[in-house]
């Protein structure tokens, strides 16, 4: 019985750790091709790089991230000065 419960403990599928790999030469290629036609701080391009040296996953995840938040700041940026635009066109009529 106590054998039962001591393989029920380790085979807990909730503490159950995923394996990480660093990333290989290529999938560093991938990663700083997806930084292209984008400005970003070199602070952002090493820490995912540095991520990438033990995670590979993690650092596209990262890079994925702050790229949608650069797009979603863009969108708004353009959305303001859409309705600015607006707003000035209509005072002048």
């Amino acid at each position: 019985m106590s054998k039962a419960l001591i393989e029920d403990i380790f085979n807990d599928s909730e503490e159950a750790q995923e394996i990480t790999f660093p990333a290989t030469d290529r999938d560093l290629l991938i990663l700083t091709e997806k930084f292209l036609g984008f400005e970003i701080p070199s602070k952002v391009f090493l820490q995912a790089i540095a991520i990438a040296a033990y995670d590979c996953a993690s650092a596209f995840r990262y890079v994925d991230n702050y790229l949608a938040m650069l797009k979603n700041k863009n969108k708004r940026k353009h959305k303001k000065l859409l309705v600015f635009k607006a707003a000035t066109n209509f005072e002048n009529n």
